[in-house]
């Protein structure tokens, strides 16, 4: 542990410390409006905001790759493709009934769950890890390909096929869809005889 991080305690937080607490909350609130609204297209744009703020997080830990990555692949990429989805789906521009869970409880509990075991882990790992910002630079372009590429490359690809079914999945549902449109007015294409001025119709009257 270096001098600085023993002279400088929780109770006199810096500038930057305190943005971070900040915008961490506005990123909390929009990560509960994105699961608990009932407009598909609203927790879209919700999403955009939580994943804006994690990229401002990433600024603020002088992560700056990082955070570019996250704006140009979550919040240009998988945001576009998830509107993507909605359209090809046709989602409901209001409110959606069908948004609304009955198993509600049972996935709050389960998302306390997972948050509080993730937090234990992080705070286990990192207990007594202090990063010395005047130091040499930890999260470099290179530093972290290196470790997105040899360590992470298997759930970084299982993320883009992950990617590609969710488009997939919309673009099979659309079809569906569209055929399911179109088989009533199939069904009530043919007409009674001397409609639309049938002439045989006119012929039989006579």
């Amino acid at each position: 542990m270096s001098i600085a991080a023993a002279s400088h305690g929780f109770l006199s937080p810096t500038g930057v410390e305190i943005a971070f607490l900040l915008v961490g909350l506005v990123t909390f609130g929009a990560a509960l409006v994105t699961v608990t609204t009932r407009q598909l297209v609203h927790a879209a744009l919700w999403l955009v905001v939580t994943l804006g703020g994690l990229a401002v997080e990433y600024l603020l830990l002088t992560a700056e790759f990082i955070a570019w990555v996250q704006v140009l692949i979550y919040v240009g990429s998988v945001v576009v493709l998830l509107l993507f989805g909605l359209m090809l789906t046709k989602a409901p521009i209001g409110r959606s009934p069908d948004a609304d869970s009955g198993n509600r409880w049972a996935a709050l509990t389960v998302a306390v769950a997972a948050a509080a075991a993730l937090v234990w882990v992080v705070v286990d790992a990192f207990r007594t890890t202090w990063i010395d910002l005047d130091g040499a630079a930890a999260g470099s372009t290179r530093v972290t390909g290196e470790s997105l590429f040899q360590n992470w490359v298997l759930p970084f690809e299982a993320l883009s096929v992950l990617l590609l079914a969710a488009l997939v999945g919309a673009i099979v549902l659309s079809r569906k869809a569209k055929a399911t449109a179109a088989a009533p007015q199939a069904l009530a294409a043919p007409q009674a005889p001397g409609a639309h001025g049938d002439p045989g119709a006119k012929e039989g009257v006579r």
